[in-house]
């Protein structure tokens, strides 16, 4: 008989072990070895059949096992002793509030929004990178003391499962999640003492409200909060707005982003209100997804409340108004843009989130967003296609600081957006870059730690000098033994799911080799990323498998997108080649790639291979996992291996820059890293002295002492705390402070600004202070009449630019003087001369305000010509 419904009952501990439960909800376990140690201790057996997931191990141990435990003084003063690591980890000061007695500035809480979060596999709320970044993101700043409060949707069927047919297509199979089984806590009108569970509430059209309660995950420090549709005051299409990650089309889709969006905005202010948790002063939007939870927060201004939960109706004790009385939508748009910063993961304009304009116009309705009116929300999202609603631009547009992820990333996004911004060169587009980092102690081998412990707190070099070569080369044959055993494990596996028999599998006890050089290529399969690159030249990758003297294996793991049946094709492509008898036993795709496989491809693998279309790699932290446990990178010059590849901890794949045929240049590329692994790479692995490869070691003795430091998520946080937290924080209180008068300001100032701005103009430039013998150095005077439409000269800056220029006159690495007033319409400065060679000079006009974060920020130039 089949259960007609399904739900998770909590196992009743006994005194002694009540804590255990504790233990188990928060998920500082996940990085926290001795608390995986002790429930690993309860049953080893269960420990390991229930995937390691400490919630259901103790719903798993019988009771009469829990009583013996009970009764062991040995495990109750562990359970006592590891929750009370906890409870100081949680209350103790730690870097962040060690800070605030010198800043004043840092915010007593950050907003953090993400589409998904991949905390850990027993939470599967998350794809691929954006979320595991956004998990390392919360537990390096737990461990940073960082006051977050992240926001995210609970999906009841996570991302998807996969799995491959016997001709190696890939299957998907959405399971589904009970979240009483997971560990969560409802968020309870009561806050702590109980109570209903508390629900936020978001108009839709056709006078419907979707509902969502509220799941808390406890990640350390941070409460991470999960909006969950799936309740019964939903009609039944509202009840599936989060049954899966990246699911359904357009429509839902816009559902999920104004749940998150205008939902979370609610629910942090009900999590607030019920925990006594202190306001975010910041909020950090992680990608466009969240992106509407701008248009609620100018709502709570513009109508001097917010929306209480369990209820559609303003809350008469609004938080988010210093007087009770509303702004306009300028003034709103002003004070949340200053506390407000934007991430962008994406290189790829196709990867952005974009709308109908009249989907979005069906959806933002005044039931929603009273009292905003919809063209100024429109254009928000405005982009070249006038049909088109875009929720980077928007995410832009909201944000007073953006951001990419890699040093590389940022030129990427400042060329992407820069239309934006039409007028300023690359380097002023007001998107700078935070390079991602991972969390160490979630992807980094137990034995590595205990070999050369905790990396040092900030990022200078930190090299494990005591440290053998004998050891690092034992500690490197140890983790890929360990990989070795799982491939096996994984292989049989794969292949009973595909419809094998048990008799025709004895060849996967002998897949793999813990003595071959192993090279890892595991990540998501968009097209850029080039998973199939490897078979451009099938005889050549086969000789390397198969050399005699220096052969390679070689693991393949990714998920292709549901609907992408491209990504599909080059996973088969794959699957058909690893099939071959010839040569299964030297490479192998792994399906359904999730954290658990992941943490043993990061510790085993000599090699990280990465191989995308470059500059369409935002970061790719599964690198700097690898190099975290004395993996060596193979990697396109891409991402964040852009900036950190020094010579001496990987290789750098030669790339065809320039050359137009995408076939030709995939030949190219693919040949280069060929012959990098045949002459460079494999040499490196089996030359040896006394049995160790001194070469290869020196590598990774070089990797663990440059980059471990470098790649931390703590380095991260720590840079996105002092760079754009505080800077935000700053802001937002210098426009909310006195009723909002910096706010006003400011929106009277822009409203000025547009109505005089397609009228001033630059009416004459005169450079005839030109030394007659022009030396590097000597001074040229411009002088600049300048009509400012009305405008006072206060409100502008008038600068001179001065710049090598090329045969279309367009300046190159110019330098900027702001000019001085010299009354009615003229402006005058002496300008050194920066460069020897062909130099040229133009005048232009900026807003200048001093609530601005830079002269770029409100995208209006005046050029002279």
């Amino acid at each position: 008989m089949r259960a007609l419904r399904r739900f998770t009952v909590r196992a009743q501990l006994p005194g002694p072990l009540a804590l255990l439960q504790t233990l188990a909800t928060n998920l500082r376990w996940t990085w926290h070895a001795p608390t995986r140690e002790l429930f690993a201790s309860l049953d080893p057996q269960a420990w390991s059949a229930c995937g390691q997931d400490p919630v259901r191990l103790l719903g798993e141990i019988p009771t009469s096992r829990l009583d013996e435990l009970a009764a062991d003084e040995a495990i109750a003063a562990t359970v006592r002793e590891r929750a009370d690591e906890l409870e100081a980890y949680l209350a103790g000061p730690r870097w962040y509030q060690e800070e605030a007695g010198d800043d004043p500035a840092l915010p007593d809480a950050v907003a953090y929004f993400s589409m998904e979060f991949g905390v850990s596999e027993v939470l599967p709320n998350y794809s691929g990178g954006l979320g595991v970044l956004a998990g390392d993101h919360l537990k390096a700043a737990s461990d940073l003391g960082v006051p977050l409060v992240a926001v995210g949707l609970l999906y009841r069927s996570g991302y998807f499962r996969q799995s491959l047919s016997l001709d190696g297509w890939q299957l998907e199979h959405y399971p589904a999640i009970d979240p009483q089984g997971l560990p969560l806590q409802l968020l309870t009108t009561g806050g702590d003492h109980g109570g209903d569970p508390l629900l936020v509430e978001v108009a839709m059209p056709g006078d419907r409200t979707l509902a969502a309660r509220v799941w808390v995950a406890r990640v350390g420090r941070v409460p991470l909060l999960l909006l969950d549709s799936d309740i019964e005051e939903n009609e039944p299409d509202l009840r599936g707005v989060t049954d899966r990650l990246y699911g359904g089309d357009q429509d839902h889709r816009i559902q999920q982003e104004i749940l998150i969006g205008v939902g979370g905005v609610r629910a942090v202010r009900a999590f607030c209100a019920t925990t006594g948790h202190p306001t975010p002063e910041v909020f950090h939007t992680n990608e466009g997804h969240a992106g509407f939870l701008g248009l609620e927060r100018i709502r709570e201004l513009c109508t001097g409340s917010a929306v209480a939960a369990n209820g559609a109706g303003p809350s008469s004790s609004s938080p988010v108004t210093a007087s009770g009385s509303g702004l306009d939508f300028d003034e709103a748009l002003a004070a949340i843009r200053a506390g407000t910063v934007f991430t962008t993961h994406t290189p790829v304009p196709a990867g952005i989130d974009r709308f109908g304009l009249d989907l979005v116009r069906h959806y933002l309705t005044d039931r929603l967003l009273p009292g905003l009116p919809a063209d100024r929300l429109l254009a928000l999202g405005s982009e070249e296609n006038p049909e088109t609603f875009n929720m980077a631009h928007m995410g832009l547009r909201l944000a007073q600081r953006a951001n990419g992820v890699s040093r590389l990333h940022g030129q990427v996004s400042r060329d992407m957006f820069g239309g934006m911004w039409a007028g300023f060169d690359r380097d002023e587009v007001p998107i700078g870059s935070v390079t991602n980092g991972v969390h160490g102690h979630t992807w980094e081998a137990t034995q590595v730690t205990e070999l050369l412990g905790d990396p040092p707190p900030d990022r200078s070099a930190h090299p494990p000098t005591e440290v053998s070569d004998a050891d690092l080369w034992a500690l490197r044959n140890t983790l890929r033994s360990r990989l070795v055993d799982e491939v096996r494990r994984r292989v049989r596996a794969a292949w009973l799911e595909r419809g094998a028999s048990e008799p025709e599998l004895g060849w996967t006890d002998h897949v793999f080799d813990s003595d071959v050089l192993t090279v890892g290529f595991a990540r998501r399969v968009p097209t850029y990323k080039r998973l199939t690159l490897m078979l451009r030249d099938p005889d050549r990758l086969r000789g390397l498998l198969l050399d005699p003297h220096r052969p390679v294996q070689l693991i393949v793991a990714g998920k292709s997108h549901p609907a992408d049946d491209g990504g599909k094709a080059l996973i088969q492509q794959i699957v058909r080649f690893a099939d071959d008898a010839g040569v299964r036993h030297r490479i192998v795709f792994l399906p359904d790639y999730d954290m658990s496989m992941a943490r043993y491809l990061y510790w085993g693998c000599d090699v990280w291979l990465n191989n995308p279309l470059r500059p369409l790699e935002a970061c790719g932290t599964s690198g700097m996992k690898s190099a975290l446990n004395g993996g060596l990178n193979l990697s396109i010059r891409d991402g964040w291996w852009d900036e950190f590849y020094d010579g001496g901890n990987g290789w750098a794949i030669p790339t065809a820059d320039g050359v137009e045929d995408p076939t030709r240049r995939d030949d190219l590329e693919a040949n280069a890293l060929y012959e990098l692994i045949s002459t460079q790479v494999a040499p490196a692995f089996y030359d040896r002295t006394d049995g160790v490869p001194t070469r290869w070691v020196e590598m990774v003795r070089h990797t663990l002492s440059t980059l471990r430091p470098k790649v931390q998520a703590t380095r991260m946080v720590r840079e996105y705390v002092q760079d754009w937290y505080v800077p935000a924080a700053r802001a937002a209180a210098d426009v909310t402070g006195s009723d909002y008068a910096a706010a006003r300001d400011i929106a009277q100032y822009r409203a000025r600004l547009n109505k005089a701005w397609n009228h001033v103009r630059i009416t004459g430039v005169d450079a005839s202070g030109l030394p007659e013998t022009p030396v590097v150095g000597s001074p040229m005077t411009v002088r600049a009449g300048v009509d400012l439409a009305g405008l006072e000269p206060s409100d502008v800056t008038v600068e001179a630019v001065v710049g090598r220029v090329d045969d279309t006159d367009e300046l190159a690495g110019p330098i900027t003087a702001a000019m001085e007033h010299r009354g009615d319409d003229s402006w005058e400065v002496a300008v050194p001369l920066p460069h020897a060679g062909l130099t040229g000079y133009t005048v232009r006009v900026l807003p200048r305000h001093p609530h601005l974060s830079s002269s770029a920020e409100l995208a209006k130039i005046v050029l002279a010509g």
